[in-house]
This record gives C-alpha cells, structure tokens and sequence, in this order.
C-alpha cells in the first residue's frame, strides 16, 4: 500500500458513491449507461473471487466488499427501481464486443494458467474498457449531466493514481505487473478525450463569473 494507490481506492469509491448520489437525489438513471455498471459488476465479480480463499487486509477485504454491493446496488437501482427513467435506446453499446476480446485475452496473456487467476486477468482487461458504453451513450446524446460529468472525471483520476502507483512500486519495489500497466493506459488513454471536454467546459462554466468580478 502506498498513497498513490490509496488516492486511486478513494477516487474509484468517489466515483461510484458520485453516480448513486445522482441517481437517488434526482430518482432517474437519465444519462448513465447501465451497460457499463453491468461491465463493473462482472469486473468485479471476477476480481474479488478470491474474498472466499485469500485474506490480505481488513482494508482490502472491506474495500472488495463496498465496491460489490456499491455496484449491484446501481445495477438494481437503474434496472428495477428507476427504470422508467433509463434510457435503454441510447444505452446501445454492443458489450459483447468487450466481453468475449477480454476473455479470449486472458486466455492467451495470463500469470498463471488456473480458474482464479484467469478470473483475475479477465477483470482487469475488461475493465480497461469498461467505461465504453458510458463514453459512447454522452458521444450520442451529445451531453452528460454536471453529476455524470464528475463521475467520469473521478474514474479517470483514479486510473491515473494508479499509474503513479505502478511507478511508485517499480522504483521502490522493483515490482512490474505488464498486463495491469497496459491495461491501464489503455483505460486512461479513452479517458483523454473527455478530459479535454470536461475541463474546457468548466473554465466556459466559470469564465462569465470571473469577468463579473472583475
């Protein structure tokens, strides 16, 4: 553990408590992509296998835990509690073409042949790409709401604490883990394009308020 992953935990468990507040304040799922929920849910049913067989921390074991329930949550939330507010039409993203490359991947590119360990690697390359069906619903509406837009801006913040993270533990630790490195920059990397609209919008957002003053 050192602060960059710490950072990248809190950002990650930001994000998701961000999208559940917007949903329950504003009871409607308008403009979340329950595809990509359903993406993390199954990232992180894979993950977290191994609650039942490997102990590692308190903390690790409680985060697994939040990160479960926080997720299914949201999934009942958008699919039974709110769903007439979703919007199944612009939530269009075929998963599948995430779902069977990530799989496939894991099979060919792993650490270590068995049940778990396949698990494990699949959740990670599915996760780089997770977020997809959420970037694609905003590109075809054209909009995200002030509420989804912080969503996005914390995942993003968090796979960038990671990064930080994979460096710290190389020149400390002289540890390198290939297939998480590379999965997340890709996962940063489709970030990019939203960062850039994301922070333009809130300099044009406090511009006018700023020549106010002035």
């Amino acid at each position: 553990m050192n602060i960059f992953r710490l950072l990248g935990d809190f950002s990650h468990l930001a994000a998701i408590f961000i999208l559940l507040l917007k949903i329950w304040t504003t009871r409607s799922c308008a403009g979340v992509s329950g595809k990509s929920v359903l993406l993390y849910a199954i990232v992180f049913s894979c993950r977290y296998l191994d609650l039942f067989v490997h102990y590692v921390s308190a903390y690790n074991s409680i985060m697994k835990i939040v990160y479960l329930i926080s997720t299914y949550f949201t999934l009942y939330l958008i699919y039974v509690k709110f769903k007439t507010t979703y919007h199944r039409s612009h939530d269009s993203f075929r998963i599948e073409l995430l779902i069977l490359p990530s799989a496939a991947l894991a099979f060919i590119w792993n650490h270590e042949f068995s049940v778990l360990e396949i698990l494990w690697t699949f959740s990670i390359y599915l996760e780089s790409v997770a977020i997809l069906p959420q970037l694609f619903m905003v590109s075809k509406t054209g909009e995200a709401e002030i509420i989804t837009s912080h969503y996005l801006f914390a995942l993003g913040i968090y796979r960038f604490f990671y990064i930080l993270n994979w460096v710290y533990r190389y020149y400390m630790e002289d540890f390198v883990d290939w297939i998480s490195i590379v999965s997340g920059v890709v996962q940063t990397v489709l970030y990019c394009d939203f960062f850039y609209l994301y922070i333009t919008k809130v300099i044009r957002r406090k511009r006018p308020a700023i020549t106010e003053s002035i």
